[in-house]
């Protein structure tokens, strides 16, 4: 059932990057039967990702308020509408309408499509199946091609191909449920419980489906007491780790020059002997087949080898065809313009292997529920802002550097995706979304995520039992903790506004009654802190390096130590 999910929602992928390619087949057809000018033409094909950017404003609260289903729904509809008008334009301005609505489409779709997926997919096979978007996108891109070469100059019948995955996708949605994790915040446990036993396929009432149920309700009992999330909320320090991954991903996505490589591509080839205008076409064909079968292999390889290792391979392949990019923009040597080609299919085989469908996976699953939606909104905002950057900039780099120079300043960009991976991204392959979300409940740096060291989150019995422990007894373990504590010399003044703290955060609390559960219920000599010291010491090492701001709302001299370690 899984699978059906995935694809269904995939089709969204599809109806992306038809738009997407379909207009440059159709473009030249299009001068001559409307006679457009430079400036028309430019809004014309600006509009998709015009409208992509006011859908991605307006998803986020849409997914949350109505549904991940019903924002599908509603995607799918307006693909329809704006593929069946733009077939039917009598005019310029009409088709820029219809692009501005196919893009509104396409903005709410790649977020909520991924979002759709991630919320439903098990853990150990979540990378693969979000992937199956950025997989569509390509087939997508790739039968665009298709329909470009098969039908010529019926440009109205291109258009109207548009429609068809679009009907598909509403039909495949009507036969589909919202995701547990949205039903079981907004409509409570048993429509989650019912959600979860069909795409298991499995009974109601069967273990496996209660286990999973309880992790995602006691998830939505940590989540901010059910209130709403809010814009301010993805500046707390808990989140902001996920933030800068979301968004981060997705600037060097672009800058690594995407949207330069393909326009460039036609240069590439011509240059490398293609003379042919139809021999061109097959090549950015063959392109596009590249970008498939690479897309096929990253899925495969996504839930084996991690994120972080794939992430490498990405970057570091990118880099290196740049370089070769770069070095044949450089010269005139006919023999160098061979290696540009060479540079070019390795640069989509790494981009559509790894830097393609990575951020969409990583942005699913490194926000807390509260804000995931929204969180993803401000991550695929910043995608298609940074797209039309990109493709803004590019003829303006290209008369101040040179085009050798505008590929090697993605080169270095690439280069730089290397230590930011290192830096900032965790490995979240075969971790539940609720235990990244605990990972970042208590405080610990989102980097040193790891599947094999990851605690499961505390289900909801376990967090409702931590109340048991008197505040009076969490203060007193704080305090033996910051004895021990490396850093004793900077907290132990600050110790009674750090049990505070400790006693509000679900997660330490869980790990503080743990420990005093062990202990009997009192306070011996010797406190034995064991599976729960890790926790609890990341979070006094949160408290020593990653909150500025609480050192400051203490007042304390440490605050201007701890900006310096910032």
């Amino acid at each position: 059932m899984i699978y059906f999910v995935a694809i269904v929602a995939g089709l969204a992928g599809i109806l992306f990057g038809f738009d997407e390619g379909v207009i440059a087949g159709a473009l030249g057809f299009l001068r001559e039967a409307f006679d457009i000018a430079p400036g028309a033409e430019g809004f014309m094909t600006a509009a998709v990702p015009l409208g992509a950017l006011f859908g991605a404003v307006v998803a986020g609260r849409a997914a949350e308020r109505y549904g991940r289903r019903t924002s599908l729904l509603a995607a799918a509809l307006m693909f329809v509408a704006g593929a069946v008008i733009s077939s039917q334009i009598t005019s310029v301005w009409m088709l820029s309408i219809a692009r501005l609505i196919l893009g509104f489409a396409v903005g709410v779709a790649a977020l909520v499509a991924p979002l759709y997926i991630a919320e439903s997919a098990p853990a150990r096979r979540r990378g693969m199946l979000v992937s199956i978007y950025q997989l569509s996108v390509t087939l997508g891109i790739l039968g665009a091609y298709v329909a470009n070469y098969a039908l010529g100059e019926d440009w109205r019948t291109m258009f109207l191909l548009g429609a068809v995955p679009g009907v598909a996708l509403f039909a495949g949605m009507l036969c589909l449920s919202d995701t547990p994790r949205w039903l079981a915040g907004r409509r409570g446990a048993a429509p989650a419980r019912a959600a979860l036993a069909r795409l298991h396929g499995v009974p109601r009432d069967d273990p496996e489906v209660e286990r999973e149920l309880e992790r995602i309700m006691a998830a939505e009992a940590l989540s901010h007491g059910g209130r709403g999330a809010r814009w301010r909320d993805l500046l707390d320090q808990n989140v902001r780790p996920a933030l800068v991954v979301g968004v981060g991903l997705f600037a060097l996505q672009q800058f690594s020059g995407i949207n330069a490589v393909i326009y460039y591509a036609p240069t590439v080839f011509q240059e490398a002997g293609f003379d042919s205008h139809g021999i061109q076409v097959l090549a950015t064909m063959g392109i596009g087949v590249v970008n498939v079968l690479m897309t096929l292999v990253g899925m495969a390889l996504i839930d084996r080898i991690g994120r972080r290792p794939l992430l490498y391979i990405g970057f570091g392949g990118a880099a290196l065809s740049l370089g070769l990019i770069a070095l044949g923009a450089w010269t005139q040597a006919q023999w160098l313009d061979v290696i540009a080609v060479g540079g070019l299919v390795i640069y989509i085989a790494a981009f559509a292997a790894s830097l393609g469908p990575l951020p969409y996976v990583m942005m699913a699953e490194v926000y807390p529920r509260h804000v995931r939606a929204l969180g993803m909104s401000v991550a695929t905002l910043a995608n298609w802002g940074l797209n039309f950057v990109v493709v803004f900039s590019f003829p303006v780099l290209v008369a101040a550097i040179g085009l050798g120079g505008v590929f090697a300043f993605y080169a270095f960009v690439c280069i730089a995706g290397l230590f930011f991976s290192r830096r900032y991204v965790p490995e979240t392959n075969g971790v539940p979304l609720e235990t990244i979300e605990a990972h970042l409940a208590a405080g610990r740096p989102l980097r040193l995520l790891r599947p094999h060291l990851t605690a499961p989150a505390p289900d909801a019995a376990a967090v409702q039992a931590s109340y048991a422990l008197p505040r009076e007894q969490a203060g007193r373990l704080i305090d033996v903790l910051i004895a021990l504590s490396p850093y004793r010399a900077d907290l132990q003044h600050m110790a009674v506004r750090i049990s505070e703290l400790a006693y509000d955060n679900h997660q330490v609390r869980v790990a503080l009654h743990a420990v005093w559960l062990r202990a009997g219920g009192s306070m011996p000599d010797r406190v034995s802190f064991g599976a729960e010291a890790r926790v609890l010491k990341m979070f006094l090492e949160h408290v020593r390096y990653a909150s500025p701001a609480f050192l400051a709302s203490v007042g304390t001299d440490a605050n201007a130590k701890d900006n310096r370690h910032g």
